[in-house]
């Protein structure tokens, strides 16, 4: 019985289904419930491709005395193409910038003189492209100097640091070579440090033989280098027969001697020339009265603290007053007579008296003592 009313309720069912199917199918037309088919947008098959592309760099610096600019190895580029909406520069070292105006900057970085293919590609809307390219030779500063490796402050009251300088002592063969008048000793009636100032002071007294006494401290022994920055903060003494000097002697002045072992004079003034500061190369190729010299004028060197400094890389020493190159020695010709500056150097301070160029006007004594004052001695590389 049971199984008898299962199959009648399928039956029942299934025909009730069968009824409302051909009641719903019958009795219509197309016009009643048309079909519309989806619209599908018409595809757009234009290319456009960019045109009469053109590429502009400037390199930084460049003239004709610097043709591949100043060192710092930055290049501008302007890029401009016809229906192009953005463009792509490479520029030969992996970097890739990406620029709607068509603009672009970049700076290299490997040292020295180098060359390279810019390339630009300019894409239109439809990421259709073209591209173009240029050579360049550009040069990048041999060196950046950026870390202190030396430095005194003169912070300590007393005699200077003996860890960082000691001293030429005595007349030296003909008065140093420059015929000088002055004894130099390492008393601190010539040398002290007070109120955070090195004090080189030269005296007319009468000692061992000389008429006037002074200073000249070195690092030699003690501290030298190859490439690099020096900064001195100095106020210089005045009168007729004063001779300070900032400068730098090569390692080998005990073996290859003078002018072999090459000299770089950061800074020299003669106190007969007021307001006129010097910088000069020595060499086997020029020294004594060289050629490789500059003269910058200083209003108020005998009055005011300035910076005298260098910037000593492979291929050329340019030469600074407060942070203004006034000169760059940078030869022609490489070899051991133009460029020794190759090994190391070794610093030195000194108030000459008299001598071949501070006394050829004489010596006013009236002006004594004098003194030479340093603020501080660094050295970056």
């Amino acid at each position: 019985m049971f199984s008898y009313f299962k199959s009648n309720k399928f039956l029942l069912a299934l025909s009730f289904s069968l009824t409302l199917l051909f009641s719903c199918g019958g009795g219509g037309s197309d016009e009643d419930d048309p079909y519309i088919p989806p619209v599908i947008p018409p595809v757009d098959t234009t290319v456009i491709t960019p045109t009469n592309l053109s590429l502009n760099i400037t390199i930084v610096g460049a003239d004709a005395n610097n043709p591949n600019g100043d060192g710092s190895g930055t290049i501008h580029c302007i890029a401009s193409a016809t229906d192009a909406v953005k463009y792509s520069f490479r520029f030969g070292t992996g970097t890739e910038i990406e620029s709607t105006t068509g603009n672009a900057e970049n700076t290299y970085k490997q040292k020295g003189t180098n060359n390279y293919t810019v390339y630009v590609y300019a894409y239109s809307k439809t990421g259709h492209s073209i591209s173009t390219s240029k050579n360049i030779t550009i040069y990048v500063e041999g060196m950046t100097f950026d870390k202190l490796v030396f430095s005194d402050e003169f912070d300590v009251a007393g005699s200077p640091d003996n860890t960082k300088w000691n001293y030429d002592i005595g007349t030296g063969q003909g008065g140093w070579g420059n015929n000088e008048s002055q004894y130099y000793t390492n008393r601190t009636d010539n040398v002290k440090i007070e109120n955070g100032l090195l004090k080189i002071t030269a005296k007319k007294e009468s000692y061992l033989g000389s008429e006037y006494t002074s200073t000249r401290m070195k690092t030699q022994g003690k501290f030298s280098f190859t490439y690099g920055k020096v900064e001195v903060r100095a106020k210089l003494p005045s009168g007729r027969g004063t001779w300070p000097a900032i400068w730098m002697l090569g390692n080998s002045i005990t073996t290859a001697g003078w002018p072999a072992c090459g000299e770089v004079d950061i800074m020299e003034y003669v106190g007969y020339e007021p307001n006129v500061v010097h910088s000069a190369i020595h060499t086997t190729s020029s020294s004594g009265n060289t050629i490789n010299h500059h003269s910058y004028n200083l209003e108020t060197a005998e009055e005011e603290f300035h910076l005298y400094s260098i910037e000593w890389t492979s291929t050329e020493i340019k030469f600074f007053v407060d942070e203004t190159l006034h000169y760059t020695y940078k030869p022609s010709v490489y070899n051991n007579q133009t460029w020794p500056f190759t090994e190391n150097q070794f610093l030195i301070l000194n108030l000459a008296i008299g001598g071949n160029w501070g006394g050829v006007q004489g010596i006013d004594d009236s002006i004594f003592p004098q003194q030479f004052i340093i603020d501080y001695v660094r050295v970056y590389q």
